[in-house]
C-alpha cells in the first residue's frame, strides 16, 4: 500500500514505549518488534514513535532513526507509522523528517519546540519550513502544558501554506471550542487528535475530533469506547471508560510515573520483557508505586469485564 492510501488516520492511535535491555538501557529492538505485534492485534489506527512516551528525549538521533526504520520493517504494513521527527532547530527537524520519510514512515509527526517562548510568527515558520522537507501528510503537536497552544487561525493559515498539514494534537482541558473552531476554519480538512492519555476523549468525540493518541497500554479498552461512543453508545463508553480513568490520571499527575507504570502494564500485558526507564528518571517513592500498581491490577480486570485479551494473540 502506498504512503498517500495510508495518509487518512483516525480513531485510537497508540504511542509506542521505547524498550530498553535492563542491563545497560541500549534499545530493545527485538522487544519493540514484540510491542508493534500487540498494537497490531487491537483495533487501532496506527501507531506513533518515538515520541513523549517513547523517551524521545532521551534517545541518540541515530537511535530515534533506527527506531523508525525498524517499526516500519516490523510493521509489515499492517499499520501506517506515524514518524515523531521532534527538535528545537527548525533546521535538524527538518533533517529528521526527511530521513523518516526516506525510511518509510506513512505520516511525520513533530511537536512544536517549547522550551522558550516564542511568537505565533516565529512558531509558524517553524511548521511551514518542516512541512515543506517532506511531501508525505504531516501531524502537528501543540504539548504545552500550562501555556497557550495555538488555533483556528494558526492551522488555517499553515493549510493554506502546506496542504500536506493534515493533522493537529492538543492536549489541554476543555478544547471543545478549539476543537469546533478549527474544523470550521479549515473547512474540516485538518483532523484534531487530543493526547493526555485519551482522558478527554469522550468530552471531544460530539465536537468532531478524529481522534485519541493515548500510550500503549490500554490502547484497545480506549478504541473499545471510542467505537461505543462513535456508535452513539455513549452510556456504555462511559462505563467502560470509567474503568481506566483512575489510571489515566493518577499517572499523569508526573511524566516520569506515566512512564513507569506504562511500562510495568505493559509488561503485565505479554509485550514487553520488562520495564526499563532509561536514566535519569525519578525514584518513585514505594506508597506511591504501590498505589499505581493497584490502579494498573484494575485495568487488567477491566480487560476481563470488557472481554478483551490481557494479551492479544500475536504478543504473546
Amino acid at each position: 500500500m502506498s504512503n498517500s492510501a495510508r495518509s487518512e488516520i483516525g480513531g485510537v492511535v497508540p504511542v509506542l514505549s521505547t524498550p530498553f535491555c535492563p542491563q545497560d538501557e541500549t534499545v530493545d529492538f527485538d522487544a519493540l518488534g514484540r510491542l508493534i505485534d500487540f498494537v497490531a492485534a487491537m483495533d487501532v489506527g496506527a501507531f506513533c514513535l518515538p515520541a513523549y512516551a517513547g523517551e524521545f528525549y532521551k534517545l541518540s538521533d541515530a537511535e530515534r532513526l533506527e527506531i523508525v526504520r525498524r517499526a516500519v520493517e516490523f510493521s509489515r504494513g499492517r499499520l501506517p507509522v506515524i514518524a515523531q521527527s521532534n527538535h528545537p532547530s527548525v533546521k535538524v527537524a527538518c533533517e529528521i523528517a526527511k530521513r523518516n520519510a526516506d525510511a518509510g514512515a506513512d505520516v511525520i509527526s513533530f511537536a512544536l519546540p517549547r522550551l522558550y517562548p516564542v511568537s505565533e510568527a516565529d512558531l509558524l515558520d517553524y511548521c511551514v519550513s518542516v512541512c515543506r522537507s517532506v511531501s508525505l501528510p504531516v501531524l502537528v503537536q501543540d504539548y504545552n502544558p500550562g501555556g497557550p497552544t495555538v488555533g483556528a487561525e494558526f492551522c488555517a493559515r499553515l493549510l493554506e501554506i502546506c496542504p500536506n498539514f493534515r493533522y493537529i494534537k492538543l492536549e489541554e482541558p476543555l478544547m471543545g471550542p478549539k476543537v469546533a473552531a478549527i474544523r470550521g476554519a479549515t473547512d474540516d480538512r485538518v483532523g484534531v487528535f487530543e493526547g493526555w492519555g485519551g482522558q478527554y476523549i469522550l468530552e471531544l468525540i460530539p465536537v468532531g475530533i478524529c481522534g485519541s493518541i493515548p500510550g500503549a497500554c490500554m490502547a484497545d479498552i480506549l478504541a473499545l469506547v471510542w467505537r461505543r461512543a462513535k456508535a452513539g453508545r455513549v452510556d456504555e463508553a462511559l462505563d467502560a471508560f470509567e474503568l481506566i480513568l483512575p489510571q489515566i490520571t493518577y499517572s499523569l499527575q508526573s511524566w516520569e510515573l506515566y512512564l513507569q507504570l506504562e511500562k510495568r502494564l505493559l509488561v503485565q500485558r505479554g509485550a514487553l520483557p520488562n520495564p526499563t526507564v532509561r536514566r535519569p528518571t525519578w525514584t518513585i517513592d514505594p506508597q506511591v508505586m504501590a498505589y499505581g500498581e493497584m490502579l494498573n491490577g484494575r485495568v487488567l480486570k477491566a480487560l476481563d469485564k470488557l472481554g478483551l485479551p490481557r494479551k492479544p494473540a500475536s504478543s504473546t
